[in-house]
């Protein structure tokens, strides 16, 4: 309760116009989040309605520490003056709405933040994008999220009215009912997203600015996953008799996504393509309903919310300068910017799963389990790893080395709050791997 009065409190700050004091009250925030840490696996800072237990911590730390990073991320906002103050407000009113969606502990309350967390996600895409094009992916992203709610909602009333509660800890029956398992993880797949239903995620990664980016590919994706971690419990026989249909959808829709990023010409396009491919490996390690599934998910969600959000830094500091995210115009930057290619080595190499990055440990997790669950899957898996490391490195080489283009008259260098930005996604993603109590204990 402290940390969600001390971000009230924070609300006059939203009209301070240095993004330095933004930065610096959400870094004391995960200070005191992290003092908060206790490695027991029940909920503790209980409080009416919230509690968390491990796996809400962690994911809220994440939540503190992307926000934070995106107001570093948003200079040109501040620089420009273009309506700072709001913008500083729906990030508060973000960081808030995923508070409350980590830390309930009740479904309904879950779900009603779930959808707050939607409008100023909204908001950001509507109001800070850049083309034309960002009304059609506001409208993509609101509707694909909407269209799945709302069996939700249902579902959720019909547990309320069979079983008298909605708290997780009563959450021990079991239910055999398909249909209620479609009308309740539907939303789930869809925020993921699971191939099929990831359309919106291009759409609005393309069209945000880069703050919605960053909180898109950080957090948002997240709550799907998180979602599916606390209901699919209550589905665990009706899970083993259909699991293998999202597995498959999963594993060849990775496939195929990990072959269309071969051929974008968008940097931002081909990183969000990306993210398809490596949740549908996190749906994968949940369908399995084993240990490392549990385990290799929820660490690859904290790997992928740090690594595709640096990445997506990475491309919006080339746009800056170039004015362009084609990739046959931002070529041979390593003449231009040699400082910038250390960060996009050490970013692709993660988000290929090189060592020493959390992504490895999630992807040795999760290929074990699912190659545990189905030998055969060992084809697909190896397909997707296999294309997983050739559009990192096709990103790397096209962008760093060739001629650059003739256009590119002057050049401007890079700051230290650049290289600060950027640190603060890839050091986490490197030291974190040490610490993996957080992704074995919460089960």
């Amino acid at each position: 309760m402290k940390l969600l009065f001390s971000m009230i409190f924070m609300i006059p700050l939203c009209f301070n116009k240095n993004y330095w004091m933004s930065y610096f009250v959400y870094n004391s925030l995960i200070f005191y989040m992290i003092l908060k840490l206790s490695f027991n696996y029940n909920y503790l800072m209980i409080g009416f309605i919230l509690g968390s237990d491990l796996l809400s911590y962690s994911l809220i730390l994440l939540s503190l520490w992307i926000v934070s990073l995106m107001c570093l991320a948003s200079d040109k906002i501040y620089l420009y003056n273009n309506y700072y103050e709001v913008f500083n407000i729906f990030l508060l009113m973000l960081m808030l709405s995923l508070f409350f969606t980590f830390s309930s502990m009740n479904l309904f309350i879950f779900y009603l933040f779930f959808e707050v967390s939607l409008i100023p996600t909204l908001f950001l895409v509507l109001g800070w994008g850049f083309q034309p094009e960002r009304l059609q992916a506001g409208l993509y992203l609101f509707f694909y999220t909407m269209f799945g709610s709302l069996p939700m909602l249902i579902s959720i009333f019909y547990f309320l009215m069979v079983k008298g509660s909605l708290s997780f800890f009563f959450f021990f029956f079991k239910l055999n009912s398909f249909i209620l398992f479609f009308m309740m993880n539907f939303v789930f797949f869809i925020k993921m997203p699971m191939y099929f239903v990831h359309l919106w995620l291009p759409k609005a990664h393309t069209e945000a600015p880069i703050s919605g980016s960053m909180m898109l590919a950080g957090v948002m994706l997240k709550l799907g996953g998180y979602g599916l971690m606390r209901i699919l419990m209550i589905f665990m026989y009706m899970n083993f008799l259909i699991n293998y249909v999202f597995m498959i959808i999963s594993l060849v829709g990775g496939f195929y996504i990990s072959l269309m990023c071969l051929r974008q010409s968008d940097l931002k396009s081909m990183v969000a393509y990306s993210s398809v491919a490596h949740m549908g490996l996190v749906i994968c390690g949940l369908m399995t309903f084993s240990l490392w599934g549990m385990m290799g998910s929820l660490s690859m969600m904290l790997a992928h919310g740090l690594c595709s959000s640096g990445l997506f830094c990475l491309v919006n500091m080339i746009y800056e300068r170039t004015h362009t995210r084609s990739l046959f115009l931002n070529k041979g930057l390593i003449n231009l910017v040699p400082s910038l290619s250390l960060w996009w080595f050490l970013l692709c190499s993660s988000n290929m799963a090189a060592p020493p990055s959390l992504n490895l440990l999630s992807e040795i997790l999760l290929i074990n389990s699912v190659i545990g669950w189905d030998y055969y899957c060992m084809l697909w898996i190896s397909l997707l790893s296999f294309f997983s490391a050739a559009y990192s490195l096709f990103l790397f080489g096209y962008t760093q080395h060739g001629k650059f283009y003739s256009g590119s008259f002057a050049f401007m260098g890079c700051s230290i709050r650049e290289f600060l930005l950027l640190m603060m996604h890839w050091l986490p993603l490197n030291i974190l791997f040490l610490k993996t109590d957080f992704m074995m204990m919460w089960l």
